[in-house]
This record gives C-alpha cells, structure tokens and sequence, in this order.
C-alpha cells in the first residue's frame, strides 16, 4: 500500500499495532508491505473482513493498521526504511 504526503508540511506516519513512528516530509511517497499470518493468505481484518489494511487520516497524520503478522516500510525505490520484525519474509514492496 502506498501512502503519499502531497502537502507543504511533514505528515506522521504511524504504523499499528507496533507503535512504530514515522515523518513523511512533503512531497514523499511511502510504501506498507504486510504478509499474511495465515498458511492460505487470508486476513483477520478489521473493518471489512479480509483486509490486509486499515487507514485513518487526520490533518497532521495517517495511521496504518497492519493486519499481518509484520511489515516493511520502504520509500519508491523499495530502500528499506524500517520493519516491525526482522524475521520477516524480505520482498520487494508493489509500486
């Protein structure tokens, strides 16, 4: 999942249930990379069943809930910016 700040301002970027922080200057686009904790790639959801993501956005910040059992947080490029457990399959994030 890709989330992007098109504003002037630096945004937060929080990534649940990790607590992990993250600024986004303007203009950056960073990309949520999640894996399913299930062996037949289902998700447990938590709005709409079977999502991988939830997102809530106020004006300073966006939260991400990660419904896998780990992420990865990389820019465009797929340069690794942080992940919630280093045991964690190493992928390529999706454009």
């Amino acid at each position: 999942m890709s989330i992007g700040n098109s504003g002037e301002e630096p945004l937060e970027l929080a990534v649940e249930p990790w607590a992990q922080l993250h600024r986004m200057p303007p203009k950056q686009t960073c990309v949520v990379v999640t894996h399913s904790p299930a062996g037949d790639g289902t998700w447990s959801g938590t709005v709409s069943r079977d999502e991988p993501f939830q997102v809530d956005h106020r004006p300073d910040a966006v939260t991400v809930w990660v419904n896998g059992n780990c992420f990865h947080l990389s820019d465009t490029d797929g340069n690794a910016i942080d992940a919630a457990d280093w045991d964690c399959p190493a992928r390529n994030p999706a454009p």
